[in-house]
């Protein structure tokens, strides 16, 4: 995540593409858009960002995720559930 700061000062200051900021940056476009996205989720704009160490908006966006609701069930059906049905 150490790049995260790059990607989000071209995103939000210099207002590039993702796939103009994942070039630049030899990153994926996936990347760009998971730190655009996690960064959105946290609540950050540009002018918070630039006032943040890398580690601390490390654990701002990491936090963010975690708050964020999972689309995963955390309870699978037994067989015999399923059978039954």
């Amino acid at each position: 995540m150490r790049k995260i700061k790059d990607v989000l000062r071209l995103k939000l200051e210099a207002r590039l593409s993702h796939e103009r900021i994942a070039a630049s940056l030899g990153i994926s476009k996936g990347v760009v858009a998971k730190y655009v996205g996690l960064a959105s989720v946290a609540g950050l704009d540009w002018p918070t960002i630039q006032t943040l160490s890398d580690t601390a908006l490390e654990r701002r966006v990491v936090q963010g995720r975690l708050d964020r609701p999972s689309h995963r069930t955390t309870c699978c059906p037994t067989t015999a559930a399923c059978t039954r049905s």
